[in-house]
């Protein structure tokens, strides 16, 4: 069972959360869904809600900033420093939503959108580093960039984080698998935006490991969840997509044939 208490290399996506118009809602359709339990933090930090799977770490829950904001899962990357990390992502022509902040104890955070208009979150890790389980059912399997300016996407978070990319293209599809420089696992995939619906932005989207798709899927529904795309074979494994009670879009795929994994304790 892949568990990993150690901080993740920068660049690394180390984390996501839900902001939700009713969180205690969401957090008990996830625990119904994945075998999560769930953690209040308390009004000192917003009400927050830590996830958990058999005792390790895999997600946050917490409300909206502000109320017209969409409900969404946020894919955050890991940094050794934010406040470097802040002056290198508006170098390469990001925008900060958000100056780096200090969570507690837990670690120093903030929001960016890239040039494609993507947001995303930056993880320094204190106490917190992030997800601790991964890559098995019910947790964080994969993070990916769905652009709608995918050269511009990828030349940003080479010029932040030093990405290198395989290009898995086939004429079906546009795909590159982002890697750390020098090493060989992906660490999340990059496409197009071409299927979404039209005027659909750029974003980040989750992908929880499931044991069995189909099941996972039909269970989500079953809750209240929306199918989006049904369970289909892929090159990458068997997965769906679907929309939370808020409409928060997250996919399901295989944990057995999933297209890359998160790096191993020693960051390879």
């Amino acid at each position: 069972m892949p568990v990993r208490h150690e901080v993740w290399p920068a660049g690394t996506p180390n984390w996501v959360d839900l902001s939700a118009a009713d969180p205690a809602k969401a957090a008990e359709f996830y625990a119904s869904l994945f075998g999560w339990t769930n953690e209040a933090s308390g009004v000192e930090f917003g009400d927050y809600i830590m996830n958990f799977k058999d005792g390790e770490a895999v997600a946050g829950i917490g409300p909206k900033p502000v109320p017209e904001m969409p409900a969404n899962w946020s894919t955050y990357l890991a940094s050794d420093d934010a406040d470097a990390t802040a002056t290198a992502i508006q170098a390469a022509g990001g925008t900060l939503q958000m100056d780096p902040f200090d969570v507690g104890e837990f670690g120093r955070m903030f929001f960016a959108v890239a040039p494609d208009g993507a947001s995303f979150g930056i993880w320094q890790a204190k106490q917190h580093t992030g997800a601790t389980r991964y890559n098995e059912d019910g947790a964080l399997a994969w993070n990916e960039l769905h652009s709608n300016d995918l050269d511009a996407a990828r030349a940003f978070y080479t010029a932040v984080f030093g990405y290198e990319y395989d290009d898995l293209t086939n004429p079906e599809f546009t795909y590159f698998v982002a890697k750390r420089a020098g090493e060989t696992a992906g660490i999340g995939g990059m496409c197009g935006n071409e299927m979404a619906p039209p005027g659909t932005p750029s974003h980040w989207l989750t992908w929880f490991a499931a044991a069995d798709c189909d099941a996972a899927t039909a269970r989500a529904v079953e809750l209240g969840a929306n199918q989006l795309m049904p369970p289909t074979d892929s090159p990458f494994g068997r997965m769906s997509i679907v929309a939370g009670l808020e409409g928060e879009m997250f996919g399901l795929i295989d944990v057995a044939t999933t297209v890359g994994e998160m790096p191993d304790a020693a960051g390879s």
